[in-house]
């Protein structure tokens, strides 16, 4: 075990309180920003493909 742990700080840091709601909020926040770039980026590689030249 090492200092870091041994901290009664650090243990009730880590600790999950009743009100917590967790990651929710962020986590669809970053889904959803994910998502619309992946579909932009696809749009924006494959957009090429459609013309003849």
């Amino acid at each position: 075990m090492n200092a870091l742990a041994a901290h009664p700080q650090f243990t009730e840091f880590l600790a999950v309180s009743k009100g917590d709601t967790g990651p929710g909020a962020l986590l669809r926040t970053v889904i959803v920003v994910g998502v619309v770039g992946i579909a932009l980026l696809a749009w924006f590689l494959l957009r090429g493909y459609g013309k003849n030249d």
